[in-house]
């Protein structure tokens, strides 16, 4: 369900106050789904260029330079979701803005072989810029429409900690190449503690039920972008009749792997858990690994079906690690995150750690790890579903909450 403000046209210009926590009816507007499509195409950037330098054997600089990409994709996207989750009044200078920034993020995915081929940054800062321009004046409004108190510093906090961030990002251009890796780490913990210094004593007013419906569809996309995948690999199984035998077990496991990790982030109801920033910050912040892991398994069936038609020159257990590593990434960091508080009992309890570490031993399965690997998913998902329906009260409530899918 959109929400009726942004089901027609943006309304006149108004104050930006922050929206009400318990909004009834919250849900994503139509300018939130097509900004998240836009970075589709960061994503798939990302990804393609991780599937080269894995074909290549550059496994270490291949991952490193993935997770700094993928972080700044993520990142941006937080920074605008969160945001939007108590600022969002859908009037024509906040759409502008909001299209502002996905203008920065394009120039940053246009920017993203450079970075990770070259170590060469500054199309993909320029985009940062673009889109902090926007997100700075963003905070700017808010603040000033605010009346003064906590909730002015807070907006004016942030505003303050984009640009000394932002500030940071241009000069790490400066950097000779051997230091831009250590120092954008450096960087990256200075954005990291934006949120919780901005925060301190006055929280925004995210809304628990959206947030966690925005995490969501981002999750969508980027299992989207791995079904791609997927369907790339079916494809070459029928262009590549001579491998068809070695292909199609590629194609099978990686669909299974797929709708299992989709089964199991939805299977519970995140937003019960979400009551302030003790929480919400772990938890928006650890979907980093579930959204660069999910995105990793599309990349990893790509260098499976290269390696399975002779077009990658790797062993056949790094081709298998490129999947079943990050399937068992997502799977452990999905039980981390929130899955775990849901459950009763070890049984349910050992459910996802022990399927994280079945998917990771198939690595050495040979020609056969991602299907065997996405067999261990799908049975995981029947587990889960059994054991969930024992008649215990945690896990009546949970099933009468999320529709019944299953408390895996």
């Amino acid at each position: 369900m959109m929400s009726s403000s942004a089901a027609g046209t943006a309304g006149p210009l108004r104050r930006m106050t922050a929206r009400r926590r318990d909004e009834a009816h919250r849900a994503a507007t139509p300018l939130e789904l097509f900004f998240d499509l836009c970075f589709v195409v960061a994503v798939a950037q990302a990804g393609a260029q991780l599937v080269h330098a894995l074909a290549e054997g550059r496994t270490s600089a291949g991952i490193v330079g993935y997770l700094f990409i993928f972080w700044g994709v993520w990142w941006a996207w937080m920074n605008f979701t969160w945001f939007a989750s108590a600022y969002d009044c859908d009037d024509v200078p906040y759409r502008i803005a909001t299209l502002v920034q996905i203008c920065g993020v394009l120039i940053y995915a246009a920017g993203v072989p450079r970075a990770f081929a070259d170590n060469d940054w500054t199309i993909a800062v320029i985009g940062y810029l673009v889109m902090r321009v926007a997100l700075t004046a963003q905070w700017l409004r808010a603040g000033l429409s605010e009346s003064r108190g906590p909730a002015r510093r807070t907006d004016l906090r942030y505003a303050v900690g984009l640009v000394i961030c932002q500030a940071a990002w241009v000069a790490l251009l400066a950097a000779p190449d051997h230091m831009k890796h250590p120092l954008f780490l450096v960087v990256v913990v200075a954005e990291l503690l934006v949120p919780p210094l901005a925060e301190r004593d006055h929280q925004t007013a995210w809304h628990p039920h959206h947030i966690v419906e925005r995490y969501g569809l981002f999750t969508l996309i980027v299992l989207g972008e791995t079904m791609s995948a997927a369907t790339v690999a079916v494809q070459s199984a029928l262009d590549e009749q001579e491998a068809v035998g070695e292909l199609l077990p590629i194609a099978a496991g990686g669909l299974l792997l797929v709708f299992a990790a989709w089964w199991i982030y939805f299977a519970v109801p995140a937003h019960q858990r979400l009551t302030g920033n003790r929480q919400a910050i772990p938890w928006g912040y650890g979907h980093f690994v579930i959204f660069g892991s999910a995105a990793a398994i599309g990349a990893g069936l790509e260098v499976a079906v290269e390696h399975s038609v002779g077009k990658a020159h790797i062993s056949a257990v790094a081709a298998s690690a490129a999947v079943t590593v990050p399937a068992a990434v997502f799977s452990l960091t999905v039980w981390l995150l929130h899955a775990r508080h849901f459950k009763t009992g070890a049984a349910q309890q050992l459910v996802l750690p022990v399927s994280a570490a079945a998917v990771a031993a198939c690595t050495f399965a040979g020609a056969w790890a991602v299907l065997a690997a996405g067999l261990v998913a799908a049975v995981t998902v029947a587990v889960g579903v059994t054991l969930s329906e024992r008649p215990t009260p945690l896990s009546s409530r949970a099933r009468g909450t999320d529709g019944g899918h299953g408390n895996q």
